[in-house]
């Protein structure tokens, strides 16, 4: 039995991820805020800005496993919001710590579940994490953003820093998928230049129809997940892979 655990599966990249691997014949949990009709996975619903709440969700998947039949285990760290788009100094206080809980925050809370939860399994394990080009560059009012991403990376490469002496250890990867046609870029094109002087380049990209599909991106990342030629702690960007 393979197994994936997917953050904010019930839309946008999210969904498609858990609807391909589905489709692969994975058992496949979404922990998310929302709750979709008309999906093969199964769902919880959790505020994963919550720390509380989220280590409640993996724990419940946990309790339903059947660890012993388990020849793969995945975790992906997918939900993340963009957030208020402008420059420090104009932005909610409250609302910067609400996005690094849930963008960086709770992927390390529910990464070191997971490795504590899987420690005793000779399986494949890892942490697939979906990060951004924004982790290292630096977009003019995506501060909170950039920050996040970056930190979520950092946080990938020392994972697979730290499971070196371990075998088998938690393999983690990081995937940038380009720019998607997703909530998140509705959201930024309707961004008025005075905040993010970068609009125009997104609206160029809709209207060329430059912006991958999240099915696209799903199945890249199936692919580069089944692919066995990563190394731990890679930073994959899908612009270069594909």
């Amino acid at each position: 039995m393979k197994v994936l655990i997917i953050t904010g599966g019930s839309h946008g990249i999210g969904k498609a991820i858990a609807q391909k691997y589905t489709s692969e014949k994975y058992q496949v949990f979404s922990i998310s805020r929302s709750i979709v009709s008309n999906v093969d996975y199964t769902q919880l619903q959790a505020d994963l800005s919550n720390a509380a709440k989220a280590i409640d969700a993996i724990h419940s998947i946990f309790a339903v496993l059947d660890l012993k039949k388990t020849s793969s285990i995945t975790l992906v760290h997918n939900a993340g919001r963009l957030g208020q788009i402008n420059t420090l100094g104009n932005l909610d206080s409250e609302k910067i710590e609400e996005i690094i809980q849930l963008n960086t925050t709770t992927p390390l809370i529910l990464s070191n579940e997971f490795i504590k939860l899987t420690k005793h399994l000779q399986c494949k394990k890892q942490v697939i994490s979906i990060s951004s080009g924004a982790a290292e560059n630096a977009y003019p009012g995506w501060s909170v953003y950039c920050t996040s991403k970056a930190g979520l990376e950092m946080m990938t490469k020392t994972i697979a820093s730290e499971q070196q002496k371990h075998i088998p250890g938690v393999k983690a990867i990081a995937i940038r998928p380009g720019v998607v046609d997703t909530n998140m870029q509705t959201h930024i094109r309707k961004t008025p230049e005075s905040a993010f002087k970068h609009v125009q380049r997104f609206i160029d990209l809709k209207q060329n129809n430059e912006l991958y599909s999240p099915q696209f991106v799903a199945s890249q990342i199936y692919t580069i997940d089944n692919s066995n030629k990563l190394q731990n702690g890679d930073i994959i960007d899908l612009r270069t892979f594909v």
